[in-house]
């Protein structure tokens, strides 16, 4: 909960939602218990503000932000989820995309670039919906019955908290529309010809909106508890990277933020005209402030894994107890000692779009140690950045003189000099993080019928930030830089989708 004239965080909380693995390669997530952590969210905050004397009468405006491309699809006449949500990161629709290729002329990836911004990938909920449709026997039956939605994770939840199968509202924003692979990005609609090219039936697709109007309003979920928000205005809706951007008020042409949260992501503002990469990056809309203000663009470079390397460090290999603790085994040591990690365990994004990639460690020796892996994981974060980065002063022309940062993994010292030190240009962090959950705040309250909050940039309160500087010479970055790229080359065409001999998953 923010302060609309301030942009002050009065009140949060956070639950960590669990994901899960069914096989190789999965990553799946329960929507229920997305929505359920939004519903206690929204308790505990309501206590923490009523501890604190301020009246939850006051809340004026809810915005939604969420992780995009996440596909759910659920029933509207009993409002259940028919399958776990298929998280952005899954893999399991390689063969799906293989498959798709062999259809498109030339086999070409970039085929719909011009119409989406996007490559085709496992990563764009498209190809996940595809997947459903084609493997789960429950959502092919609910879309012949008429009774299949689908959304990504903001329309489950705005439909779900406006009512649900009484009467809930099934919409989406622009920027959430423009991460399917269905949408229009100069049109602004969905694309028949695209629907029919992934034959996915138009009317199971939620209608398109922009990122700060009135959606609909809120319904107690819970007769007993957080009474006090019903009725009031679900207004703003961002996928996180475009929240982010919003959140640190990156409205001009040219100004960049990177999040690090489970991935990373720079996007860069290209306001009112669409550019189109030719270094990898993808072409998305940053934020449409109204149902009748002008649509904005950006670049985008994503990074498949960044926090969740820590969480890989953490759950799978044991070498740290708590997310936070690898701040202090890299500083111990401050050198990975030679040692390089690429964290390719959902193939490599931008600017490869290369699947076929898997994760490696190299540059061992007897040496090495958990510190030095640890430091290489950090350091790997900041490698991939500095390539999209690369990427961005390349296509747009005009290199960035600093990097604006957010997102939970910003907390940590140690990365945000390395990040500058391999950049060698200044890292620039809000003392306030939360960035997502504030550019979604600004959306809900800038919204018409709110008009809480002002977007315009004189009345915009100036955030107290932290500057790291570079500290190495400029010739020690790109040495370590060059040896990553030669790492980056050895984790390529590692998978093959030739069914394995022993019969191991694929």
């Amino acid at each position: 909960v923010f302060n609309a004239k301030t942009a002050e965080l009065l009140s949060h909380h956070q639950v960590e939602i669990q994901q899960k693995f069914p096989k190789e390669g999965w990553v799946e997530q329960d929507p229920k218990e997305i929505l359920k952590s939004v519903h206690e969210c929204v308790e505990r905050t309501c206590e923490k503000l009523q501890q604190l004397n301020i009246d939850i009468a006051n809340i004026k405006a809810i915005g939604v932000s969420n992780q995009r491309e996440t596909t759910v699809v659920w029933d509207k006449t009993t409002g259940e989820p028919l399958y776990n949500a298929i998280v952005w990161l899954d893999l399991r629709t390689q063969s799906t995309v293989e498959r798709l290729l062999k259809r498109i002329p030339g086999k070409n990836k970039a085929f719909f670039k011009f119409r989406t911004g996007l490559p085709l990938s496992t990563y764009f909920s498209a190809v996940k919906l595809r997947w459903l449709l084609d493997n789960v026997e429950e959502i092919r039956q609910a879309v012949d019955d008429g009774r299949a939605m689908f959304g990504t994770i903001d329309s489950w939840l705005i439909w779900s908290l406006t009512g649900g199968k009484n009467g809930g509202v099934h919409c989406t924003d622009v920027t959430n529309a423009s991460r399917t692979m269905l949408f229009n990005i100069h049109s602004l609609e969905w694309d028949p010809e695209l629907c029919q090219f992934f034959d996915i039936p138009m009317e199971i697709l939620p209608k398109v909106r922009s990122s700060s109007e009135i959606y609909g309003l809120m319904v107690c979920f819970l007769a007993h508890k957080s009474g006090a928000l019903t009725g009031v205005p679900i207004s703003g809706c961002l996928g996180d990277q475009s929240a982010a951007l919003v959140g640190q008020m990156c409205f001009q042409d040219g100004q960049a933020k990177n999040t690090y949260g489970t991935g990373c992501f720079l996007l860069c503002n290209t306001g009112q005209k669409s550019v189109f990469s030719e270094h990898g990056l993808l072409t998305t809309i940053a934020y449409k402030l109204g149902r009748d203000k002008p649509v904005c663009y950006a670049l985008e470079g994503s990074v498949a894994i960044a926090g969740a390397v820590v969480r890989w460090l953490r759950d799978n290999l044991g070498i740290l107890k708590t997310s936070q603790e690898v701040e202090k085994l890299a500083a111990e040591v401050g050198t990975s000692y030679g040692c390089y990690f690429v964290p390719a365990f959902s193939g490599l994004y931008a600017p490869y779009w290369e699947p076929s990639a898997r994760g490696i460690i190299c540059g061992l020796t007897q040496f090495t140690n958990k510190n030095h892996i640890a430091f290489a994981a950090l350091e790997a974060v900041c490698f991939q950045t500095r390539e999209i980065l690369d990427a961005i002063n390349k296509d747009c022309g005009i290199p960035l003189n600093q990097l604006q940062v957010d997102g939970g993994m910003t907390n940590n010292k140690v990365l945000m000099q390395l990040q500058s030190d391999i950049l060698c240009i200044p890292v620039v962090k809000p003392s306030m993080p939360e960035t997502t959950a504030l550019g979604a705040a600004m959306a809900a309250g800038a919204a018409e019928g709110v008009g809480i909050w002002s977007l315009n940039p004189g009345d915009l309160t100036a955030v107290t930030c932290e500057r790291f500087e570079p500290q190495i010479n400029p010739e020690e970055s790109e040495f370590r830089y060059a040896r990553w790229k030669k790492a980056v080359m050895k984790s390529m065409g590692w998978e093959t989708s030739e069914a394995p001999p022993n019969g191991k998953p694929e």
